[in-house]
């Protein structure tokens, strides 16, 4: 069964926003993992506008499922995620200033440095997934980097749904099937929610894991955080 890891990055922009701990990033970290998830991803920016490093730092003794941070491997982040050694790092090539990841890498033309790092976050016992855009190539060129598995990009699939699902899903699948042929896990996440994401399951039901934030905290201000939880969950069954 795929497993839903709960991006808590909005939990912090709120309390950014407004000084002091609240909400607690922490707290919230706790309490979604006792409504069912999986895991919980952060994703620390350098200008720590959302997750801090010292969240990072505060999350990992304290949570019971997979802890997952994703980023962009500059030294800053590789020394962090070093220290904290959570049980997955995603690797993200997303610039300094972007709003939100927003491409994968190319893994033909960054293979020296990613391969690098990848060995790097694997000596120390750290599972590694590269995120890619749903092209076949790139995910081969994932393995050849050493990494375990794949994160799937998934904006134009969620961009595309509505009008023709089939059509939308069909390059992430040729994707899937290479990262798999490639003896590659397999990853999801950025833009999957509650309309497109049991469809996905569906046609790729090898997917390992997602990894939800943005979508799944929006809808927690209607259906509450805990009944959210259960309703993603719901639709990976």
């Amino acid at each position: 069964m795929t497993k839903l890891s709960v991006n808590i990055n909005k939990i912090a922009v709120i309390r950014n926003s407004r000084g002091g701990n609240r909400p607690d990033v922490v707290r919230a970290a706790l309490d979604i993992e006792r409504f069912g998830a999986q895991g919980i991803t952060v994703h620390p920016r350098p200008d720590e506008r959302h997750i801090r490093y010292a969240d990072v730092r505060a999350l990992r003794p304290r949570l019971r499922t997979e802890f997952n941070i994703e980023g962009n491997p500059i030294p800053s982040f590789v020394d962090l995620v070093l220290e904290v050694r959570p049980a997955q790092v995603t690797l993200v090539p997303d610039a300094p200033d972007a709003i939100t990841s927003n491409a994968g890498w190319d893994t033909l033309k960054h293979r020296p440095f990613l391969t690098d790092v990848t060995a790097r976050f694997r000596e120390a016992g750290i599972r590694v997934s590269i995120f890619v855009d749903p092209d076949p190539q790139m995910a081969a060129g994932a393995a050849a980097c050493g990494a375990d598995r794949v994160e799937l990009y998934t904006e134009a699939y969620a961009r595309n749904y509505r009008e023709d699902r089939e059509a939308a899903i069909a390059p992430y699948v040729a994707a899937a099937e290479a990262a798999r042929a490639n003896g590659l896990g397999l990853n999801a996440g950025h833009d999957l929610d509650l309309e497109n994401l049991a469809f996905f399951a569906e046609r790729i039901p090898w997917t390992d894991e997602v990894s939800i934030g943005h979508a799944l905290i929006s809808d927690a201000l209607y259906y509450g955080l805990e009944n959210t939880v259960a309703l993603y969950r719901r639709c990976l069954k």
